[in-house]
């Protein structure tokens, strides 16, 4: 009985051995059937578009204009808290077409945008107005602006930053059980 036992077991052994050979060698098989593919794309010189793939083209330069600021970031300092902030970024037009901005967003509801609204021409100036509203904030502060225009790149982004100090600074409440 025990050699029976031990037949069926070097019997199953031997089996599961040339099984997973035979698995082998067909995973050796498709390796070696992907690299033979790969290294024919790679010889080809022909490429391959996917199908939803958008055409670009380069933008016409005669078509943009382009934001020249001689400050893009604005330092406001420290101020209390409840001051309203405001900066005018200038800008001047050096591209080779009108610079229209379409839209102006700001980083939170504390900053609020105005700008230009008419085509700016090329040599002629422009101003993004940039107000920060300091209630209910403390701390650092970095507001951006994000401007789109008919630039390259179409995103523009302008910071303001700054400290401002918390109305209740000077008062320290306390903390805990208040013993009478």
């Amino acid at each position: 009985m025990k050699s029976n036992i031990m037949n069926v077991a070097v019997f199953s052994a031997i089996l599961a051995l040339g099984v997973s050979c035979d698995q082998k060698s067909d995973q050796d098989a498709k390796i070696k059937a992907l690299e033979d593919k790969i290294a024919q794309l790679e010889t080809s010189n022909t490429s391959v578009t996917p199908v939803n793939a958008q055409a670009t083209t380069a933008a016409d330069p005669s078509t943009l204009g382009a934001f020249q600021f001689p400050e893009m970031e604005h330092d406001f300092g420290a101020i209390n808290e409840g001051k309203v902030v405001e900066h005018i970024f200038k800008f001047t037009n050096n591209g080779q077409a009108p610079l229209v901005i379409s839209n102006i967003t700001a980083s939170c509801g504390c900053t609020s945008p105005d700008w230009t609204k008419a085509p700016v021409k090329p040599g002629e100036e422009g101003f993004v107005k940039v107000v920060f509203d300091s209630n209910n904030k403390s701390g650092a502060q970095a507001p951006t602006v994000s401007i789109q225009a008919n630039t390259n790149p179409n995103v523009t982004r302008l910071k303001l930053k700054g400290t401002v100090t918390p109305k209740n600074a000077g008062t320290a409440t306390p903390v805990g059980p208040v013993k009478r």
